[in-house]
């Protein structure tokens, strides 16, 4: 610009002597002339020019980069390295997969056992619990009167043959045994008006054939027992078949023979006539 307000022309002869045509111009005018912007076009393309402006461009570019590495340095501390943090997201993915996948691996049966358990229900009610009636005992077979008896008689005869069972003795001996008793005192338990004793026990009837007492007469004088132990039924019938047991070979012997071996009777044959009704009785008591 002029003293006198006027714009300088460059291309005048009188522009000051230290502007170059060679140095760029920090001003762009559009109204630069086509010699000068030729003019500025060959600075650019002067080597020394170049190296200048590229290294003017190096050092902005450093001066950016170091500016940003210490705005960015506090935000890339808090978060974790790389290698932390594929370590925590592996961390955090195995977890998640196991806790989601199930076991791939084969299971083993296992043998179920002989008689398992059945496991306890909760809501089921306990069942009371049941108690067991006792059996009845069997009532004894009542035994009948048979072969013309009455009751107090069969109940003597039922005495004699259980007496002779606990002896072990043979079917045969108490039908002797029964039959004598038939005979000697129709099977009534004989008190003896001779005996005065022998009415304070037990008995059926009372007779006066001497001492002679009990179901099978027998005599106390005659060393048979006591006269307690006579009146006693089960007394007289043992002492009646432990003296039949001495005969020999009694089983053998007509019924007849075999009493009158032991009783010594004045009528051998009499006994004879009771054997068919004491086998009667016999049965009937056995069963």
């Amino acid at each position: 610009m002029r003293d006198n307000g006027t714009p300088d022309d460059p291309n005048s002869p009188g522009r000051p002597a230290d502007r170059l045509d060679d140095t760029p111009s920090t001003e762009w005018t559009t109204t630069a002339s086509p010699g000068t912007r030729r003019t500025r076009l060959r600075a650019l393309l002067n080597p020394r020019a170049r190296l200048a402006v590229a290294a003017g461009t190096a050092c902005c570019l450093g001066l950016v980069g170091v500016s940003q590495l210490d705005l960015g340095a506090p935000d890339r501390a808090t978060k974790p390295a790389p290698a932390v943090e594929l370590a925590e997201r592996a961390a955090l993915d195995a977890a998640s997969r196991g806790l989601a996948r199930p076991s791939t691996a084969p299971t083993t049966p296992t043998t179920p056992s002989a008689s398992p358990s059945p496991s306890p229900s909760l809501s089921a009610t306990p069942k009371p619990k049941v108690k067991a009636t006792p059996k009845a005992k069997p009532k004894p077979r009542r035994i009948v009167p048979v072969a013309g008896l009455n009751r107090t008689q069969m109940d003597n005869a039922t005495k004699i043959v259980r007496a002779g069972r606990e002896m072990g003795v043979p079917r045969r001996g108490l039908v002797i045994a029964v039959a004598t008793a038939m005979q000697e005192s129709t099977l009534l338990n004989y008190a003896s008006g001779v005996l005065p004793e022998s009415q304070s026990y037990p008995h059926q009837a009372v007779g006066w054939d001497h001492d002679s007492v009990g179901l099978f007469q027998q005599r106390p004088s005659s060393g048979w027992g006591t006269v307690a132990q006579l009146m006693d039924p089960e007394y007289a019938t043992q002492a009646f078949l432990a003296a039949l047991e001495e005969i020999p070979g009694w089983q053998d012997l007509p019924l007849s023979v075999a009493a009158q071996a032991v009783q010594i009777s004045a009528f051998p044959d009499a006994y004879a006539q009771h054997e068919w009704l004491a086998g009667e009785v016999v049965a009937e008591v056995l069963g």
